[in-house]
């Protein structure tokens, strides 16, 4: 299993969690998020400030020292020292609030982007004081790194910790490191145009952003395109963003989202990733019935995901790659004409690779999902796809959350690109793996109806060992059995008193 390498922040999670009280996670993640992007600007600004004090030919007020150093500029008032004095002050919530109006005022890119929500009534001011101390002490933790670069693995980590809190809500703007690191070790985003149609909180970028870090590449050679449809997660991306110093100018918030208003009609991207909500319904099908973007088939009205497909398909430059995460149905469904768009996207030698998930990888769902890999101008393996089964992989993070391992990421990406690569070093040969992976050609494609389920072409192993005792298994079938029941027996009594009320009887 997997260590927790997060300790400090787990521990500075723990802490500011004993604050919230009574506050919904939802609401008090704004709090907390909005105070350590607050902390960050303010260190940010402070480093350059007290470089500039010591060039006597150098202003330090003067903001546009700061915007030429792509720096926001945080004006007295607004200064973190400003906030920690006044930290016990019984108007700390209006000072907070304020604050974030200067700075929105000063940066034109945070306009209509931080959160004003520390004045509210709900909200102990003693305990928002204690949040700011909490706060404060990071930079004290920061030993062999900025402060800054210290908060931004605070906020991603915070992230993720109330994207948990909130359950099915959470997994609306985020989606679990591990799933994510995973994708864009596949499609490797070294260079170009990045897109992610449904961004949430940022993840993605975030982590495309690391990946060219970690490879020695130029973090100036990528630009991000995004779309969020909802106004609090689409604010925590531009948060996310500016914390990783990523120009987040062309991440669009509109109600409408990325069917009905395309916040990027003519963008042809390099790379695609995204995790678009699961089997979407009432999507916009009736308006759009016409549009150009069904270049394989019109989807289905009561399921968008190969509405999301075929939107990211038309957006892929002609030698891009994307990975998208869509709900397994998509392998195997022919609803609707959904067994006619796949095949046809299959004829169109655009799938690349399938691998399928395990269950309890996300916040809010616990069924299996499945990373499709397509690609335009396929210039190897051409009429081929790569099936990897990952479904028994990860462990257990906690009680109802999987993740997937280092080893576990490094052991799906290497087989991708082995294949891929075809290379004929003995340490990096391709081969099928009985079980686990997988190469086929379209013809046993065809025979399969199209149908994309890996467990069809990788075959059942020869033994199975999940490693969970027979005690457990019957311990949680018993259990299962034992809801069923209780519910039928809720269900056949809520039945006789709707009928009692109307004078029937049983």
């Amino acid at each position: 299993m997997a260590k927790d390498n997060n300790n400090f922040e787990a521990a500075l999670f723990k802490t500011a969690d004993k604050l919230r009280k009574n506050i919904d996670a939802a609401e008090y993640k704004n709090v907390v998020l909005g105070l350590i992007f607050l902390k960050y600007i303010s260190d940010s600004f402070q480093e350059l400030y007290q470089q500039l004090q010591q060039d006597e030919y150098s202003d330090p007020e003067d903001r546009d020292e700061y915007i030429a150093e792509n720096i926001f500029f945080v004006s007295k008032d607004a200064r973190w020292s400003n906030l920690q004095a006044q930290a016990k002050s019984a108007d700390i919530g209006i000072v907070i609030d304020a604050a974030m109006d200067a700075i929105e005022k000063e940066n034109k890119a945070l306009k209509n982007v931080l959160p004003k929500v520390f004045a509210k009534p709900n909200l102990d001011k003693a305990s928002l004081g204690q949040l700011i101390d909490v706060i404060s002490n990071i930079e004290l933790k920061a030993v062999n790194e900025h402060s800054k670069d210290l908060l931004g693995r605070v906020y991603e980590y915070f992230l993720g910790e109330f994207a948990n809190a909130e359950g099915k809500k959470g997994g609306q703007f985020y989606t679990p490191k591990s799933i994510v690191k995973l994708m864009v070790e596949i499609i490797q985003p070294y260079k170009g145009r990045v897109y992610d149609p449904a961004c949430g909180s940022g993840g993605m970028f975030v982590m495309s952003e690391k990946f060219v870090e970690e490879h020695q590449g130029n973090i100036q050679d990528i630009t991000i395109y995004g779309q969020e449809s909802n106004q609090t997660t689409w604010k925590l991306s531009r948060m996310n963003l500016a914390i990783r110093n990523i120009n987040s100018e062309f991440v669009a918030w509109n109600t409408e989202g990325s069917f009905l208003r395309d916040a990027h009609p003519d963008l042809k991207a390099d790379y695609i990733l995204a995790n678009p909500p699961f089997n979407q319904s009432e999507w916009g099908q009736d308006i759009l019935t016409e549009d150009s973007r069904w270049k394989y088939g019109l989807p289905p009205a009561g399921n968008a995901n190969f509405a999301w497909m075929q939107h990211m398909l038309y957006h892929l430059a002609p030698n891009g790659v994307m990975a998208t995460v869509l709900a397994n149905g998509s392998l195997s469904s022919n609803t609707s004409g959904e067994g006619e768009i796949r095949k046809n996207i299959l004829k169109a030698d655009l799938v690349d690779c399938i691998v399928a998930l395990p269950k309890q990888l996300f916040y809010n769902t616990g069924i299996p999902a499945t990373i499709w890999i397509l690609r335009r101008g396929r210039n190897q393996r051409q009429g081929e796809t790569l099936f990897i089964d990952a479904s028994e992989m990860g462990f257990m993070k906690d009680r109802v959350h999987r993740e997937f391992a280092p080893a576990d990421i490094e052991k799906i990406q290497q087989t991708y690109h082995n294949w891929r690569n075809n290379k004929e070093l003995q340490n990096n040969k391709y081969e099928d793996i009985k079980g686990y992976c997988k190469s086929a050609k379209l013809p046993e494609i065809e025979k399969h109806a199209f149908v994309l389920t890996p467990g069809r072409y990788v075959g059942i192993p020869d033994e199975i060992d999940d490693g969970i005792p027979f005690a457990d298994k019957m311990h949680d079938l018993l259990t299962t059995l034992s809801e069923q029941i209780n519910q039928e027996q809720q269900l056949n009594k809520n039945l006789q008193q709707q009928l009692a009320k109307i004078g029937f009887k049983l």
